[in-house]
């Protein structure tokens, strides 16, 4: 099967991730992913091929012949999608010989180059949509689906190749993807995520990130009698929102600047709560954005009496960069796997973070690939036949190029 076929398969599997869960997956659905995916490994030729007890799928391909001396190579992607849009009940569209206009989807959802500009370029290629009712999920099973094409093809051709280890993991989208990933049973020397944009991207550094919750205990009393009394927990929760700096929001940043992002709020005059999620390609800069917040929540304690803002704050995961640096060679073999497919390899930071950041801090280096996909996490998500086909490609050309 080509990739295009194995991703339209796919994305008809509701897979969304849970981030009020702490189970592991945080839905139970991704299961039903997990188990195909094994199914299909196995038919492929992937013998090996199984889920562990937290829902993470493994396989492997061994070494040809003379080859078992090369360096083990890991491939892995994510099953689960984004809460951000529903991952339910979606239905992929193919537009063949897209013309690089305005396309209006079956929800009246419309695909306009003027909003997204990089639709001009996709002209003559065979766009991959959903409905526009729910996100397409390319993000990341286009990656699932080009690493399942890349090792069918491996095996079929059994062209010289070392081992290859492919993984898929739960809760990417929430931040736990890698947690609980077995590495030393994986066995692989180093490896590749394929979960990013555009093909031909290769990505080794990203944001360094930490959460915060904002909670705050108001006082209420009769609105009519609130004279010097009343504290209002939603008003003090838009203080310390509003006293945050406003062009540090992901609206007004690009690049490597960093950001705080409000991605949750609720609240009365008893109880409020906020949710954010901050983030810096710096990790002082990173440092110093904890400390606004801390020092905006002490001077809202001195103002309305200690007790009335709490803060927690977590850091979530940490730029892959200096875990990448000693281990180069992933990023000149992947510049060369992808010039083999007549691109420019395009390396920019990631306002984002990805399994490979964890992993590489947990000890397996491991920088992500492009999928060819656009536009994640919305009605507006979009991939195309031919770019998967690339990407499927570059896969194929790493190995080799390792088995040299």
């Amino acid at each position: 099967m080509q990739a295009y076929e194995y991703l339209l398969k796919y994305v008809q599997v509701y897979t969304t991730s849970d981030p009020e869960s702490e189970t592991c997956p945080s839905s139970s659905r991704q299961l039903d992913l997990a188990k195909i995916l094994v199914e299909d490994l196995k038919k492929i030729g992937c013998a090996d091929a199984h889920m562990d007890k937290n829902g993470y799928v493994y396989a492997s391909v061994p070494a040809t012949p003379g080859c078992e001396n090369k360096p083990a190579l890991g491939l892995i992607a994510h099953m689960d999608t984004a809460p951000d849009a529903s991952g339910e009940n979606v239905k992929p569209l193919l537009h063949e010989n897209y013309d690089g206009n305005a396309l209006t989807l079956p929800s009246g959802a419309v695909l306009d180059p003027a909003r997204f500009p990089f639709l001009k370029n996709l002209a003559g290629e065979t766009l991959i949509t959903s409905d526009g009712t729910t996100l397409l999920g390319a993000d990341d099973k286009a990656g699932i689906a080009e690493i399942m094409a890349a090792v069918e093809t491996l095996i079929k051709e059994n062209k010289p190749h070392g081992k290859v280890c492919i993984g898929f993991t739960p809760d990417e989208e929430i931040g736990r993807g890698a947690d609980l990933f077995d590495i030393p049973n994986f066995g692989a020397d180093f490896a590749y995520t394929v979960d990013g944009g555009d093909v031909g991207g290769i990505e080794y550094e990203n944001f360094n990130a930490a959460s915060a919750v904002v909670e705050i205990k108001g006082l209420s009393v009769h609105p009519g009698e609130a004279k010097d009394t009343m504290i209002n927990a939603s008003n003090v929760a838009m203080e310390f929102h509003m006293a945050l700096p406003v062009m540090d929001r992901p609206e007004h940043t690009c690049g490597r600047e960093g950001f705080y992002h409000l991605t949750q709020m609720y609240g009365d005059v008893n109880e409020a709560k906020l949710g954010y999620i901050l983030r810096d390609h710096d990790m002082e800069k990173l440092e110093y954005k904890k400390q606004i917040m801390m020092h905006t929540a002490d001077c809202l304690n001195g103002k309305y009496g200690e007790g009335t803002v709490t803060l927690h704050i977590k850091d979530s995961y940490r730029s892959m960069v200096e875990k990448i640096k000693p281990h180069f060679h992933l990023i000149e073999t992947a510049r060369k796997a992808v010039r083999a497919v007549g691109l420019e390899p395009v390396e920019e930071p990631v306002r984002g973070g990805t399994d490979g950041a964890t992993l590489s801090w947990m000890g397996l280096p491991c920088p992500n690939l492009g999928t060819g996909g656009f536009n994640f996490h919305g009605v507006y998500e979009c991939t195309t036949v031919e770019r998967m086909e690339k990407a499927t490609q570059v896969l194929m050309n790493i190995v080799a190029l390792y088995a040299e």
